[in-house]
């Protein structure tokens, strides 16, 4: 692995979850997530005990970001400038804030130009 920190959306992480991505397409970096994607897994309402058991034993293998000061304020900038849900707000602020790369199959995420994005398909 690279010293690059790429962030994975939340959608990527229920693809790898789901055995529907190949771990080996993603590119190579130290891996995190933000604290909106653990919340977003773990509320599933109709989540499975071994879902639940699976998602515990990858949030235990990869790095959470909290939300901070930073994060907040790109956040909210993101939501006003380009009409973002809260929580992809809030996600891009995370990449924003860490100087990261961002992961997902989000196409509408590309217009957030301040924030790398990496599409996969």
């Amino acid at each position: 692995m690279n010293g690059d920190k790429i962030i994975l959306d939340t959608n990527i992480v229920l693809y790898l979850l789901g055995g529907k991505l190949d771990p080996d397409r993603l590119p190579d970096g130290k891996y995190a997530i933000s604290f909106i994607t653990e919340l977003e897994l773990l509320s599933y309402p109709k989540l499975t005990k071994s879902e639940e058991t699976q998602i515990h034993n990858f949030l235990n293998e990869i790095e959470i970001i909290d939300i901070t000061p930073d994060i907040k304020k790109f956040a909210i900038r993101f939501r006003k400038k380009y009409s973002l849900k809260l929580p992809d707000a809030i996600i891009c602020g995370t990449v924003q804030s860490k100087h990261s790369k961002l992961v997902t199959q989000d196409m509408t995420l590309r217009k957030v130009k301040e924030v790398q994005i990496l599409i996969r398909k």
